[in-house]
């Protein structure tokens, strides 16, 4: 089901309690402004298109999370924003379409306490090496040492059967998935794309943006001929060091972000 590397860091996997209540909790509005600027820099950066989702942790309460109800992540305003329980239903529906892979988000969130973000796409030089058997996604640079030595795949043939649609579209599914995040920050999902996890959602949009720009360079070196990745312990040293500054391109990508907005 999901193929990883052993050497991969370990992270707490103790679980959330699910929550009771039915109110919604106001969440800090610089939250839910951070969570739409997420969702811009992400398109605006190539990392989502029409679809992809990304979502962070309730500042107000950790048995909750913030998601955009269903639509384009260069769309999302304030106004769309949700608050979901670890279910994965909304606390106060409306009656607004929903993003069917919500699931992602409430199982990952459920399993791990630390999670704060979670991004799910489907960026493009992802996708080859999700359906490739031989030829993991492996950190080539310095900037993505969140990788790890190797990124594990989750097949959802071998959970749910040949005859699915590939989206995580239940708990139980949503499950599945989460359990293949024990020993790493982001797992490919064969032919559909990949989910990052962080503690904090700036650190999740980097990482997201910059798996990407990984894969990109995996994909023009391997033709090349034998390329020489991050060994394990590199990868732990770049993503402590290197991702205490991850303000640097949030701050660079947020105004990019609102500069082509403008210009629309």
């Amino acid at each position: 089901m999901c193929a990883s590397s052993d050497d991969a860091a370990p992270v707490n996997s103790r679980k959330a309690p699910a929550g009771a209540g039915d109110r919604t909790t106001t969440a800090s509005r610089d939250l839910v402004d951070d969570l739409v600027v997420a969702n811009h820099i992400l398109f605006d950066q190539g990392v989502v298109d029409a679809f992809g989702h990304v979502s962070v942790r309730h500042d107000q309460r950790a048995d909750r999370f913030l998601l955009a109800r269903n639509i384009a992540p260069g769309s999302v305003t304030a106004d769309d924003i949700l608050e979901y329980g670890l279910d994965g239903e909304p606390i106060a529906p409306d009656g607004r379409r929903l993003y069917a892979e919500r699931y992602i988000h409430s199982e990952i969130y459920r399993e791990y306490p630390h999670v704060i973000a979670v991004v799910h796409s489907h960026s493009h030089a992802i996708v080859p090496l999700s359906v490739l058997k031989s030829t993991p996604l492996r950190a080539i640079f310095h900037m993505a040492g969140f990788i790890g030595e190797s990124a594990p795949v989750f097949d959802i043939r071998d959970v749910a059967g040949p005859g699915t649609d590939l989206l995580i579209s239940n708990g139980s599914l949503g499950r599945a998935l989460a359990k293949c995040f024990a020993k790493s920050n982001i797992v490919l999902m064969r032919g559909h794309g990949s989910t990052v996890i962080a503690p904090s959602l700036r650190q999740v949009v980097y990482r997201a943006v910059y798996a990407e720009i990984n894969a990109r360079y995996q994909l023009a070196t391997m033709p090349l001929g034998e390329v020489n990745y991050l060994t394990a312990e590199e990868a732990k040293s770049c993503e402590r060091n290197i991702e205490a500054h991850v303000q640097r391109p949030w701050d660079f990508w947020k105004k990019q972000a609102q500069e082509r907005r403008n210009r629309r």
